[in-house]
Formats: structure tokens, sequence, C-alpha cells
């Protein structure tokens, strides 16, 4: 988790998962949600992570849609450098968007993320970032 700024990029914890906002934005609103548990295959999670893993899902969901109006989202589970169980997810834009005057745009739209790119957010640029997508967090 530390690997993507945690704490400061913390947006919403749960009992087994957390939700981060990507430092590097390869899209606007990019986020990466982890699970807590010491594990380095999705099998390897326990039951109680699995049942949390829908609310979580549909709280990214709900939430990223409040924030950012994205097309498609996308869910990678790649886990080659941090090997802990977590998705990276990325709203997807057919446009450019604009946050805080800054643009993003989606370098792989419409096929494949181009995770090369993207926007590093840092100090009070995170900051930011983590503050309006906690504000459309659902309860």
């Amino acid at each position: 988790m530390r690997a993507f700024g945690y704490p400061e990029s913390l947006v919403h914890e749960y009992a087994h998962w957390v939700v981060l906002v990507r430092p590097k934005q390869v899209t606007l609103g990019a986020l990466v949600m982890a699970c807590k548990e010491d594990a380095q295959s999705f099998g390897a999670i326990s039951g109680d992570a699995f049942a949390e893993h829908e609310r979580v899902i549909r709280d990214i969901e709900r939430g990223l849609k409040a924030f950012c109006r994205y097309d498609k989202i996308n869910y990678l589970m790649l886990m080659m450098v941090d090997k802990e169980v977590h998705y990276h997810v990325l709203p997807r834009y057919a446009e450019t968007q604009t946050f805080k005057g800054a643009d993003f745009p989606d370098s792989g739209w419409p096929v494949v993320p181009d995770l090369s790119s993207g926007v590093v957010l840092e100090g009070d640029g995170l900051a930011t970032m983590v503050a309006g997508i906690r504000a459309c967090w659902p309860d």
C-alpha cells in the first residue's frame, strides 16, 4: 500500500480493503484497490475479503461516477512489481478530462490503457484529488 502513497492517498478504508488514489493518474480518478491481508494471489485472500469485495467495487463505481462521469472503467490486477493483491482501477474517457486546471488525457482510448502515460500527483495535488474523490464517496 505504501508504494501507492498510503496513508496520504487513502480515499476509504474497509475491514479488508483500502481504496487509494493512484499517484500516477493514468486517467483522471485512477485508483488502487488493495487487500489489507498478507496474500500474494487472489485465491489466497480470506472468504471475508471476498465477501467485502462486492461492496468495495460498488462503492468505487458509484464514487467515481459522481466524481468524474467516466465512459468505461477498467480493473487491472497485474501484481508483477507489487506482489500483494491489488487492482488498478482506471476510469476511461473518450475525451481529455480537466481537474483543477490540469488536463488528464486517456492516451490509450479506446483500447488498452497506456500505463506509461499520466499525470504524477504529489503533495497538494494528491491531497486535492483525494479530497475530491472522498467528497463523492458513498456512505
